[in-house]
């Protein structure tokens, strides 16, 4: 390994371990939840801190044995039993399918509820459980995360918002719905009065939203994200998503030097495709409302999310807008001071207004 991957794969390491996984989050105050398609994330207030907490958003199943059961148990990995099956889900799910060189299952999918998933609903609850505790004084508010409906999805996502909120108010809270490109605005423009573009690059999705004093004017969903690159990738290098996912992780993604090879020749080629789909789809969203005839002056841009995180993302963005430039002037781009927990932060935000 040279130095250049060994430093990458350090900071992959230490992002991780700053966020752990599976830490029930003390009541106190309002709680932001980001419903991701690859990762939970939850996030409250601690003084002037904020802690978040994050659980892969994932699960495989296993026949049932005593003797497995018992060593998940002794291994902490977390599980329920669901008739002759042991549903493994969370980071334990990630390891067991690449030792047993399979797909995880999604209980989400771009970006919604997954209807080919029957099991979706109960490991979503049990993931939303590790990370939050239920309600004390109940109805306290929770704020949660939803893209935007990408077109002809507008009735799935009204049934994804109100079986949310369902488990929700199961688990004692008053809930929200906050969208998700809205949510990076509210984490990290303050500086900016809460006005411009944020997006959030997810696993599933990428959500595209133009807010004016955190008015949110124009917002889009693409469809396409971290997930379609591992599937992409994948099937030219022959290797399941699950482990092309792990290997992006382990040796870190950059996007900045030539590729060296035929897999880092396929991430730049599913990178940059995803890169100009959310360009060419926010510029029509922008041009079809006319925003432009509205601001007066140059808009940040923020960038968030897991798929945003790769080396070099940022200057492909700029370089796509330069080829495809906006109906608006763009004063500045820039990734989120924590591109994993930056909507599970906006989202949190608005919990503590609605609250």
């Amino acid at each position: 390994m040279d130095a250049d991957s060994a430093r990458r794969q350090r900071t992959v390491t230490n992002e991780a371990e700053s966020y752990p996984t599976r830490r029930l989050l003390p009541l106190r105050d309002a709680v932001g939840l980001h419903a991701g398609t690859s990762r939970i994330v939850a996030a409250r207030r601690q003084g002037t801190a904020v802690e978040a907490a994050f659980e892969l958003n994932a699960f495989m199943a296993a026949p049932y044995a005593k003797l497995t059961e018992a060593l998940l148990g002794q291994n902490q990995i977390a599980h329920f039993r669901d008739g002759d099956e042991l549903i493994i889900y969370g980071s334990g799910a990630e390891r067991f399918a690449d030792m047993l060189h399979a797909d995880l299952r999604r209980p989400m999918a771009e970006g919604l509820l997954n209807p080919r998933e029957r099991r979706a609903l109960p490991v979503l609850q049990a993931l939303f459980t590790s990370l939050i505790p239920r309600s004390k004084p109940r109805g306290e508010i929770l704020a949660f995360s939803v893209p935007a409906a990408a077109p002809g999805r507008e009735t799935a996502l009204k049934h994804h918002e109100a079986t949310l909120k369902e488990l929700f108010q199961g688990m004692g809270y008053g809930s929200v719905a906050v969208n998700e490109g809205l949510a990076v605005v509210l984490s990290e423009l303050e500086d900016d009065n809460l006005t411009g573009i944020g997006i959030s690059c997810g696993a599933g999705m990428c959500n595209a939203t133009l807010a004016l004093l955190s008015i949110p004017v124009v917002m889009v969903g693409i469809l396409g994200g971290g997930d379609h690159i591992d599937a992409a990738v994948g099937a030219v290098i022959n290797e399941h998503a699950s482990r092309v996912k792990l290997m992006k992780e382990e040796g870190g993604v950059d996007l900045t030097r030539p590729p060296g090879d035929t897999f880092e020749r396929a991430l730049r080629i599913y990178y940059e495709e995803l890169v100009n789909t959310l360009v060419d789809g926010l510029r029509r969203a922008l041009a079809a409302t006319g925003t432009s005839s509205r601001v007066d002056r140059g808009v940040p841009i923020v960038l968030a999310g897991g798929t945003a995180t790769a080396r070099g993302f940022r200057d492909l963005f700029e370089r796509a807008l330069e080829d495809r430039p906006l109906p608006l002037q763009v004063s500045s781009i820039r990734l989120a001071s924590e591109p994993l927990t930056a909507t599970a932060r906006g989202v949190m935000a608005a919990a503590t207004y609605a609250g």
